[in-house]
């Protein structure tokens, strides 16, 4: 009998997979000392983006079952 693969939690946490087969993810920097941050740079942060090409395969291994 094979045996499971684990799922990375920390990959799980940070990372959705994408109808098209691509990673999103968020941005850091936005949970404190955020006073010091102008709006812009704030509201740019706010939005998702797509995790590297190059990063894909690493993604694809830590999750397995996504």
């Amino acid at each position: 009998m094979k045996q499971k693969l684990k799922t990375h939690k920390g990959a799980q946490k940070r990372f959705k997979k994408t109808a098209s087969g691509n990673y999103k993810r968020g941005h850091s920097h936005q949970r404190h000392l955020l006073t010091s941050k102008s709006p812009k740079r704030k509201r740019q942060l706010d939005i998702g983006g797509t995790a590297s090409k190059a990063d894909n395969f690493a993604i694809k291994e830590m999750l397995p079952y996504a």
